[in-house]
């Protein structure tokens, strides 16, 4: 059996692809154009009456939709959901995307109404979340909902520009719990942020919200570099921020690096199947042909940590949580958002707001850096090619 005679192969750590390449700019803009339209078309349906479960279904057949349509002369290019929708709705902090034999939730009039959703192409993976509160519009939103949504909006804000070469993580940890606060609202403690490599949705590099002085003392410090990639997650609570399991079912997984040999056929053929379809992405249970047999085969799978869960967590019934989260690449000319829609401002009223000098300096400085986009015409040219249409229009915030 041949084996590599040097002890490590420095050669093959530089072949991962990173933003310094401009095709891979391209394709994370792509995928971050389809994930934004798809979040506007989501937003417009979260209406009072509304079906959760038909809408998360509804998002997660457009990004196969719209990712099929990208490279389709290359077919060994993989596309498609990085993160099912998921609409956490409420105290319910996040993955709530309800199996079609599990309770559904319907929307009503005054619901805090958390939209997440991701997808790539080629392993290159945008993901956004927004919150919104169902209302007619006709009146601004106050109090306790209103501080959870501002306090979000601007946590999102300031992390966004602290996200650059020179800073470290804790930077953003701190600032995120001191805008928090100012609002009477908590992170949802130890929540993570993740670094985005190709393929890898939980990349080693983290961001915590909120630490235990025990998350403290384990959780490193790292530095922000140039060509990362990050996805920067808020969850702002109006209550003390202890995230909980009740009995919402988990729908989502993701598939692990360990290796072990299933015992029962069922689990098998669920694992296999998770392999060919969705490969390293997170995936939801009802997308898979027989929901019935994947509850089944999950269990084993779970057992041995082939695959983990997304658990559905909950802050206290009489609190609300609002969330926020972008991509952001960490382009020479500064961090560069390519996820996210608009904040509406105008919709909410707090009696807070941020009394922190060097804060309030912070947000005032310009979140938009020069775009250098002459750079990037070839590489959108060639991609026009390929994908037999126009190049995708380029979001900027």
């Amino acid at each position: 059996m041949a084996s590599c005679t040097k002890p490590c192969c420095p050669e093959d750590e530089e072949k991962i692809p990173t933003i310094a390449e401009d095709i891979v700019v391209t394709k994370y803009k792509m995928a971050a154009e389809i994930v934004n339209r798809i979040l506007k078309e989501t937003v417009a349906l979260c209406k009072a009456g509304t079906s959760v479960r038909e809408t998360c279904i509804n998002a997660d057949k457009r990004i196969e939709e719209e990712t099929g349509k990208a490279f389709k002369k290359d077919k060994n290019i993989q596309k498609g959901i990085a993160f099912p929708c998921c609409i956490s709705v409420n105290n319910c902090i996040c993955h709530f995307s309800p199996l079609n034999s599990e309770p559904d939730v319907v929307l009503q009039d005054g619901d805090v109404v958390k939209i997440d959703m991701g997808a790539h192409i080629d392993g290159f993976i945008a993901v956004v979340a927004h919150t919104i509160i169902v209302s007619d519009g006709k009146s601004k939103i106050t109090g306790k909902k209103a501080d959870a949504l501002i306090a979000a909006h601007l946590c999102a804000e300031a992390a966004l520009r602290l996200v650059k070469p020179g800073n470290e993580t804790y930077v953003v940890t701190d600032t995120v719990q001191k805008v928090a606060e100012s609002f009477e609202c908590k992170p949802v403690e130890g929540m993570l942020s993740h670094q985005l490599n190709q393929n890898i949705i939980d990349g080693e590099k983290t961001i915590i919200q909120n630490p235990t002085e025990a998350q403290r003392k384990e959780h490193d410090k790292f530095d922000f570099e140039l060509h990362e990639v990050y996805a920067i997650d808020v969850l702002i609570s109006t209550g003390e921020g202890h995230g909980r399991e009740k009995d919402a079912k988990v729908s989502i997984y993701k598939k692990t690096d360990e290796t072990y040999m299933l015992k029962m056929k069922n689990s098998r053929e669920f694992f296999t199947a998770v392999n060919k379809k969705f490969g390293p992405m997170p995936f939801n249970l009802r997308s898979l042909d027989s929901e019935t047999k994947a509850k089944m085969g999950v269990v084993e799978c779970v057992t041995h940590k082939l695959v983990v869960p997304f658990q559905v967590l909950y802050e206290k019934e009489s609190e609300v949580v609002a969330q926020f989260k972008f991509t952001v690449l960490l382009m020479p000319n500064g961090p560069h958002r390519i996820t996210g829609l608009p904040f509406e401002e105008e919709l909410y009223s707090s009696e807070h707001s941020v009394k922190d000098a060097d804060i309030q300096k912070l947000l005032k400085t310009s979140a938009n850096p020069k775009s250098a986009k002459k750079k990037k015409k070839a590489a959108e040219k060639a991609v026009a090619a390929e994908s037999e249409g126009a190049p995708p229009s380029l979001v900027e915030h």
